[in-house]
């Protein structure tokens, strides 16, 4: 059996304002479209399931998330995830100035939680509250090429 990663599905609460923050941090808009039917009810398992989505893209093309917004049932909201709360946890982009993306997150009123950390002479990497209080994690390779992990 083949298994590859699609996306990451997140719940927000305004679809546009999560599409400007990622796509300023230079994600790519796929596509977008409101969802509803018995298709979805049972996709989902929500009756009555009906939302707006959007796919976007890394310019890698390795990753995507998939945004949406509840329309019915309505969102609930919830206390945003720390980063020891059990479940879905953090989405992590790897960025090649870190400066520059959290100027383009600054510009967005999200700053880091703590400030920024350096581990060993590998990464500088942070985790910010983005749009919905998604908890985001940016890092950069001070060695390029290879991926963070924390």
């Amino acid at each position: 059996m083949d298994i590859r990663l699609v996306n990451v599905g997140i719940a927000v609460r305004d679809l546009d304002a999560a599409i400007a923050f990622f796509t300023a941090l230079g994600m790519v808009l796929e596509g977008r479209d409101e969802v509803s039917g018995e298709w979805a009810d049972v996709a989902v398992g929500l009756d009555g399931n009906h939302a707006r989505i959007a796919v976007l893209q890394t310019p890698d093309g390795q990753g995507a998330l998939e945004l949406f917004e509840p329309i019915h049932p309505v969102g609930v909201e919830v206390e945003p995830v720390m980063a020891n709360t059990i479940g879905m946890h953090r989405v992590a982009f790897q960025v090649d100035d870190l400066d520059a993306a959290l100027a383009i997150a600054a510009h967005h009123g999200v700053e880091p939680l703590r400030g920024v950390a350096r581990y060993e002479d590998a990464y500088l990497l942070t985790y910010l509250r983005g749009p919905s209080g998604i908890l985001v994690m940016l890092a950069q390779d001070l060695q390029r090429n290879r991926l963070p992990s924390a």
